[in-house]
């Protein structure tokens, strides 16, 4: 099939998840024999195996203007399109079967966003996204609870993990770890861990260390410093680390969390509505209420048990999220074969 792809998001010019779905996702698409042209407002990446086309936009209003700039291509040469977002003034528009994906609710972050500013500006996103619903010819959510923000959308098809890079390892570091991906301010909540592991982690296991993967430069007593890091050495720490931790308000799936699990790392989270239904409420990773949380994970790093629990549950569960699997519905979902039907998620 010759499919088109849009995302404002990609790795060669944002740490934002979503773009990082798209470029695996479509990466994948090619490999099984489909032609992929993304529409992004940056180019490819290194290993991008599809086509690019860069669509300008202005940096105030970035998705507004990203949206309105695609109505200016012709996607009629492709013989089905999926938004992956920002597609919503392609009313009146030519197109072929448009699929939309949601890779969250934009309505439940602009209730997570701490101030005014990112409200107002969530709360104009979130219309335009509700708006989308009645674009598409069929309409995607990666994770069931979304669909309480958009009960729209019937069908669930999850994101997937690519476990050909993800993998376990018996090799952990020489001391109890902790690791972080995101953002240490915002819905990530990276500060609130790193004060939680000052707090209650250090004086009950001195030798802790706290690993951070973000652009915020961050320093102290067993805290150890990333920055951004290529796939190759994000991979490595998560296999070496000995929990993951994202203890974000908010999340639409976390694909972190199934990175952490196929790489054979318990998974410590804040019960939001990506963690609950990626761990299967608590059954493959734990979800404590924030006054729980430092107790939650001394005890991951002190109980040996418990982590191998953990990294057995975890394994099994990061096997519901192959690309194979993810892939096969949208080949489906493409053709028309999986219309009509409700898709359960993966729990």
């Amino acid at each position: 099939m010759n499919i088109a792809i849009t995302s404002l998001y990609l790795p060669s010019g944002s740490k934002i998840g979503v773009g990082y779905v798209v470029h695996y996702f479509a990466n994948e698409m090619v490999k099984r024999g489909h032609k992929v042209t993304v529409f992004s407002q940056t180019g490819a990446s290194e290993d991008s195996l599809y086509n690019v086309v860069v669509v300008p936009s202005t940096k105030r209003f970035r998705s507004f203007s990203f949206a309105w700039k695609l109505r200016g291509y012709d996607f009629t040469q492709f013989d089905v399109l999926n938004a992956h977002g920002d597609d919503w003034f392609l009313w009146g528009r030519k197109r072929p079967r448009h699929i939309h994906t949601y890779h969250g609710s934009l309505f439940a972050e602009m209730l997570h966003a701490k101030s005014l500013t990112g409200k107002v500006r969530m709360g104009a996103l979130a219309l335009c996204e509700y708006g989308s619903c009645f674009l598409a010819d069929e309409l995607v959510t990666v994770s069931a609870v979304t669909r309480r923000y958009l009960p729209m959308v019937k069908r669930v098809i999850p994101n997937g993990v690519d476990l050909q890079r993800f993998t376990p390892t018996e090799e952990k570091s020489d001391v109890p770890t902790i690791l972080f991906v995101g953002t240490m301010h915002g819905r990530k909540r990276g500060a609130m861990l790193l004060d939680i592991f000052r707090r209650e982690v250090l004086p009950n296991v001195p030798d802790a260390e706290f690993w951070a993967v973000c652009e915020e430069k961050i320093e102290g007593k067993g805290v150890r410093w990333f920055g951004r890091v290529p796939l190759e050495s994000l991979t490595d720490l998560y296999r070496r680390a000995w929990v993951f931790c994202l203890p974000s308000s908010y999340e639409g799936f976390g694909v972190p969390y199934i990175e952490a699990m196929a790489s054979g790392t318990p998974v410590v989270a804040s019960p939001n509505d990506g963690a609950r239904e990626v761990t299967q409420e608590g059954r493959s990773g734990l979800i404590p209420t924030d006054d729980k949380l430092g107790e939650t994970l001394v005890q991951v790093l002190k109980d040996g048990e418990l982590r191998q629990q953990l990294r057995e549950t975890g394994l099994r569960r990061a096997q519901d999220f192959s690309w194979d699997r993810v892939c096969e519905q949208y080949e489906m979902l493409y053709t028309g074969k999986g219309s009509g039907s409700l898709r359960a998620a993966v729990l």
